[in-house]
């Protein structure tokens, strides 16, 4: 009996863990609901949840009225009303959440393990975002979304710098933004797949350069060490490199480093080895199902490694469908998996694949990832709409 007990309280932290993070916590500010006036859970008129906070954030100063930030509709901020199965759950829970060590703030985490640090973004702010990147100038946070202005820009702290990229059918509008990239000397680019073109614009949002009628479908776009751009084509399954006079705003020259590639999304480049990784999403033949595989070039172009969701099956029990790759400052490949969620280390490409679980907890649907020069791992969750930010927790 003590065997079985001990081997069920694995499965009731987990429990208590997701419970903790998908019903007691507020999607739009990421704040624990509690029994305090401001962190009260309310409900909408239209059934969803936030805290009240939010609420009076989110309302009209003189009519009250306030547009709910997941399904947008129409509400009244004086016709909101406690959230009891919360407030319930908060109390047969509260002494539990306090003392596991599931709950993921409050409890001291193992030496060197990732721990978020830090959330920002959120519904409203950002909406639907697919990529992210990072300025290696000014340490800024840049994200393309489905927001009016497609491009918005976050200082060091979280807080929204600047924001540019009209939704519209001019040439220089982004209709439907895929991935994003920041060049050595700060220059904005995007993947656009309504009009299957890369926008180049500088830090400000002035536009430079529209390259289209080159790609079948771009997707995923990464700067070199050499200030060249490489991009994925998901449909003519292709990967090619770009050089730019950013400064003039002309393409000098185009050339395609891979062929025969199967619906490549996600690239990286290694700024350590000049590796490139791409992410490729090959249909399983007489299944319709959809996996991943992640292939790793040499800056030669040479394959120096490959694994697909089979090959990570044999080492880890549950599916692994890679939606995001990058490489660490040590040149070890680091994927996002939407089926967990989780974050991986596969080790460096001629090893592969080493399996290391570096985040598990927390994470809805990440979509993008990125290092900083302090080494916090950068992870944007599309389904929570925000960034989280990752430090390595020494204790």
């Amino acid at each position: 009996m003590a065997a079985e007990a001990s081997e069920s309280e694995p499965a009731l932290q987990e429990l208590m863990r997701e419970a903790e993070i998908s019903l007691l916590e507020c999607k739009v500010c990421f704040e624990k609901f509690g029994h305090r006036q401001q962190r009260r859970p309310r409900n909408l008129s239209c059934g969803h949840v936030v805290c009240l906070a939010c609420v009076a954030a989110l309302a009209h100063p003189r009519t009250l009225a306030l547009e709910c930030p997941f399904c947008r509709r129409a509400c009244r901020g004086c016709d909101t009303s406690d959230c009891l199965p919360v407030l319930h759950l908060i109390e047969l829970l509260g002494s539990a959440l306090r003392q596991s060590p599931a709950a993921h703030r409050a409890a001291p985490s193992a030496p060197g393990a990732l721990t978020c640090h830090h959330t920002f973004g959120g519904w409203g702010t950002l909406v639907n975002p697919t990529g992210l990147a990072l300025c290696p100038k000014t340490g800024r946070v840049v994200v393309v979304h489905d927001g009016r202005r497609r491009v918005k820009i976050f200082d060091s702290g979280g807080g929204c710098a600047h924001q540019f990229g009209e939704k519209g059918d001019a040439a220089q509008d982004i209709r439907y933004p895929v991935d994003v990239t920041i060049t050595n000397d700060c220059h904005v680019v995007v993947t656009d797949a309504g009009d299957r073109s890369i926008k180049v614009f500088d830090f400000f949002g002035q536009s430079k350069l529209v390259i289209g009628g080159q790609f079948s479908l771009p997707w995923g776009v990464e700067t070199t060490p050499q200030n060249g751009i490489v991009v994925t084509d998901a449909e003519a399954g292709s990967l090619h490199l770009l050089d730019v006079d950013f400064a003039e705003g002309v393409l000098r020259r185009t050339e395609m480093l891979q062929a025969h590639l199967c619906s490549p999304r996600g690239v990286a480049v290694s700024w350590l080895t000049g590796a490139i990784a791409v992410l490729e999403h090959p249909l399983a033949l007489g299944t319709g199902v959809c996996s991943t595989r992640v292939k790793v070039f040499s800056s030669s172009m040479q394959l120096v490694g490959q694994v697909d969701t089979f090959g990570l099956s044999l080492y880890f029990p549950s599916r692994i469908t890679a939606s995001a790759v990058t490489f660490d400052h040590q040149g070890n490949v680091i994927v996002a998996d939407t089926s967990g969620p989780a974050i991986f280390c596969l080790g460096k490409p001629e090893e592969f694949p080493v399996l290391k679980p570096m985040v598990t907890h927390g994470l809805s649907h990440p979509v993008a990832l990125t290092f900083t020069k302090e080494n916090s791992l950068l992870v944007l969750d599309t389904a929570s709409h925000s960034i989280k930010v990752y430090k390595v927790d020494w204790g």
